[in-house]
């Protein structure tokens, strides 16, 4: 822990039709900036500041791969590609791997959009790939996806 307590808010109130969506960066400013345009898009936002932070979240057991007792429910995640520790590619591949959360759509945003970045983060099942910082414009299309995806 850094002392700034932790990140990771569990909003785990019935939200209705308002899709949910995990936030995971490791840079405060650009995890604050994704929470405040999803919410603007009237979006639940719950943010993590790692991958690790993100499968605890989501009850994923690193392991093994199997969801403990804790269960979360998302709509939609949305990370960034490097992030120390885990990147948000092998949070990606995790998310993929698990029979329990392999529907669950994942975003992938990087300042860097190197062809060969973009591409493997799509083999490897990313919904979409963003360029950060993302704005409001990214979020609405984000958002009219999303619906998409949920029917």
């Amino acid at each position: 822990m850094n002392g700034c307590g932790s990140s990771l808010s569990k909003e785990m109130v019935d939200s209705g039709d308002e899709p949910h969506v995990l936030a995971v960066d490791d840079n405060l400013l650009d995890r604050t900036l994704v929470e405040k345009l999803l919410k603007k898009s009237s979006c639940k936002v719950t943010t993590a500041e790692n991958a690790a932070r993100a499968l605890e979240f989501l009850g994923l057991n690193l392991d093994n791969n199997q969801r403990n007792n804790s269960v979360s429910k998302v709509n939609m995640i949305i990370t960034d590609y490097c992030m120390p520790g885990m990147t948000g590619y092998e949070l990606l591949k995790k998310i993929k791997e698990s029979s329990i959360l392999r529907e669950i759509p994942v975003v992938i945003m990087s300042s860097d959009n190197s062809p060969s970045r973009v591409n493997q983060c799509l083999e490897e099942g990313a919904q979409m790939f963003m360029l950060k910082p993302l704005k409001q414009s990214d979020v609405t299309k984000l958002k009219g996806h999303l619906m998409n995806w949920r029917s």
